[in-house]
């Protein structure tokens, strides 16, 4: 499984809110509801936080195995 938990850590960390994602730089709140619900996402979104952020893929989203698929 996929989470975003990390997300809205570095979101803090960058001292950059929700609110000021989507006014400012235009990511829609549907695709941060889908992020905050784990959701899957396009990898152009996951992009662009990442530019947004100037951060590392591994500082917004992490796999976490699940013990019940394997």
């Amino acid at each position: 499984m996929i989470k975003f938990d990390r997300l809205w850590v570095t979101l803090k960390e960058k001292q950059i809110s929700q609110y000021k994602l989507i006014k400012d730089y235009g990511i829609d709140y549907a695709q941060l509801h889908r992020l905050r619900h784990n959701m899957v996402v396009k990898t152009p979104i996951l992009d662009r936080l990442c530019n947004i952020l100037d951060c590392s893929i591994e500082d917004i989203m992490e796999v976490v195995i699940d013990k019940d698929e394997e």
